[in-house]
């Protein structure tokens, strides 16, 4: 297998340069940013009780505020995940009786519960009297702009966009592909806001959704903007009278941002930004890999390996569940830790299906760090993530492939 993924990196070299590109921009970018608020030593001291004037707290949501061009951010390490951040955003915009639009399609299995989707589960949404519609992509993979506007009724709050494809065969969004919309609601529309689902994205492009029109971007610190340092938390950036909104759901009516401290060191997540253009482009690099290879063995793979990128996530279509499970089983022995474990499909708590998870990752459930997950269903697709550093991606292909091999699966 090492012969086919050398031709498959032959292959992969155009876009590598690319992705070197985008990586020393965001690296300026973010270096500025750090240099622009003088950070020092003493913003990675830790604090507790209140949290009252915590300048390492403060600091990091100005950066990133910067960082996205928007007003304000909450960054904080007390946001559990992705879906955590999420649900924290829509419970601060929505208020009974109004309507959240999914514009981009279905959303991702874990928040299906938090919508309520699906019955009506406590605490949901639904429960608290929030409608929910969602309007399909067009054919061609992009935001129907004319279906969302016929969607729009007065009700209609907050209007969410998805960036990446989760548990989908659609193609993930580019930044700007939200500006159309941006710029329909906010002419049309401007009792609605736009949301982004930004988990899997950032970093990948030279700019962010927000600088595109996107009102709040929403994001996970164990993905793309913690480098794989970050031991947990997440993001939110936008407007300030939104992002004040979302603060009374992160704390309290009347509290808001002003509170929230961290007895451990503010360190990993100032670093972890430092590093993750460079880390996010080691991600990338390992998905155009996995994308080479699998064309090569005559695999669909989504994106194909010269497409341009959004996010950090390969889509496989394996085909088989033998496949599916061998190829998830061989990125987990390829892991530094945890190698030792095999992964078996299991009724994951938030999934409508049972899932496969490969994740032997040095911070628990790090999508930047290598992994490899995917809902037990037809077309049975693999969806490939992260890579700290592209050596290891290439190394965990070879051996993954090769398990697969002696499995009979290929």
């Amino acid at each position: 297998m090492k012969q086919l993924i050398q031709q498959a990196e032959k292959r992969c070299q155009p876009m590598f340069e690319k992705i070197d590109e985008i990586a020393l921009y965001n690296t300026e970018k973010v270096l500025n940013a750090l240099q622009n608020y003088g950070v020092a030593a003493r913003h990675f001291a830790p604090t507790t009780g209140y949290g009252y004037d915590d300048i390492g707290r403060d600091t990091l949501e100005k950066i990133f505020a910067d960082l996205f061009e928007a007003d304000a951010a909450i960054v904080r390490p007390q946001i559990a995940s992705g879906t955590h951040a999420l649900s924290m955003c829509l419970f601060g915009l929505l208020c009974p009786g109004d309507e959240l639009m999914y514009a981009s399609g279905a959303p991702y299995d874990t928040l299906e519960d938090v919508i309520g989707v699906r019955g009506c589960p406590p605490g949901s949404l639904k429960e608290m009297g929030v409608s929910y519609c969602e309007v399909p992509m067009s054919s061609e993979g992009k935001l129907d702009i004319e279906a969302i506007r016929a969607a729009m009724k007065p009700n209609t709050r907050v209007v969410a966009v998805q960036r990446s494809r989760g548990y989908s065969s659609r193609p993930s969004l580019m930044p700007e592909d939200v500006k159309p919309l941006a710029d329909m609601l906010h002419a049309e529309f401007p009792n609605a806001c736009l949301m982004v689902d930004n988990c899997y994205g950032e970093f990948v492009c030279e700019k962010e959704p927000t600088q595109f029109g996107a009102d709040v971007c929403v994001g996970s610190l164990i993905k793309n903007p913690g480098g794989g340092l970050a031991p947990t938390g997440g993001y939110l950036v936008g407007r300030e009278d939104l992002i004040e909104r979302i603060s009374y759901r992160l704390t309290a009516p009347g509290i808001g941002r002003e509170v929230g401290s961290y007895a451990g060191s503010y360190q990993p997540f100032y670093q972890g930004l430092f590093m993750a253009p460079h880390v996010v482009a080691q991600a990338i690099k390992t998905a155009v890999l996995a994308a080479s290879a699998c064309e090569l063995l005559g695999m669909k793979s989504t994106p194909a390996s010269d497409a341009r990128r959004t996010d950090i996530i390969q889509a496989l279509e394996l085909g088989t569940p033998e496949r599916l499970i061998a190829f998830c089983q061989g990125i987990q022995m390829a892991s530094p830790i945890d190698s030792m474990a095999l992964p078996e499909p299991w009724d994951m708590p938030g999934y409508q299906h049972q899932v496969i998870m490969a994740a032997g990752t040095f911070v628990s459930g790090a999508s930047i760090e290598l992994s490899a997950d995917a809902p037990m269903r037809e077309p049975y697709l693999a969806f490939l993530q992260g890579g700290l550093t592209y050596s290891h991606g290439k190394l965990a292909l070879i051996r993954t492939l090769e398990y697969m091999r002696k499995k009979g699966c290929l």
